[in-house]
């Protein structure tokens, strides 16, 4: 298949070494860190919860 491009033009920005991210790329990076760290979070939870409730049924049988 040949493609013959007649004419190109092409919109090219400048930009200073402190704002490589446009604003949309940044919040879609937080966000994802931010669910990453929300996930994490909960899953320390239920792991603590699971070894509250491992430890209080170890001392039962001990006791029993």
């Amino acid at each position: 298949m040949e493609v013959n491009i007649g004419e190109l033009s092409s919109t090219l920005r400048a930009l200073d070494g402190e704002s490589v991210l446009v604003p949309e790329t940044l919040k879609k990076i937080v966000g994802t860190v931010m669910k990453a760290v929300e996930e994490r979070e909960e899953h320390l939870e239920r792991v603590n919860a699971e070894q509250r409730l491992g430890a209080g049924l170890s001392s039962d049988l001990e006791e029993g």
